[in-house]
């Protein structure tokens, strides 16, 4: 994966509107080493092959950055981004790495469902 490049980055996002796509959308604060420590609260959400289709997309902020999908009855949302790639099968992977390198947060989106 790369550092965001928000014009890169915003044309893929523009790339997918007005169609049909399938979302992933995870987020974590240490939710699988919780373990570690009995008295850390966790949390964390987690969505995926959600199909929708968003009129709008915009990335916004400064490193990390945000991604908000404009669909018909509200949005989606993802908060902390700092990577992103398109992978060989044409999907869009964002994604937030803590200071580190663990995974915070990702926001996936796809013409075809994940596996």
């Amino acid at each position: 994966m790369e550092r965001i490049d928000v014009k890169t980055v915003q044309a893929h996002i523009n790339h997918f509107a007005n169609q049909d796509v399938y979302i992933h959308l995870e987020t974590t604060n240490g939710a699988y080493a919780s373990h570690f420590n009995e008295s850390f609260f966790s949390a964390g959400a987690y969505i995926r092959n959600a199909q929708v289709r968003y009129e709008i997309g915009k990335i916004t902020g400064n490193d990390p950055y945000r991604v908000g999908l404009k669909i018909n009855l509200g949005w989606v949302y993802a908060e902390g981004l700092t990577h992103y790639e398109m992978d060989e099968q044409g999907r869009l992977l964002l994604a937030g790495h803590d200071t580190q390198g663990k995974l915070a947060v990702a926001l996936e989106i796809s013409q075809i469902p994940f596996d």
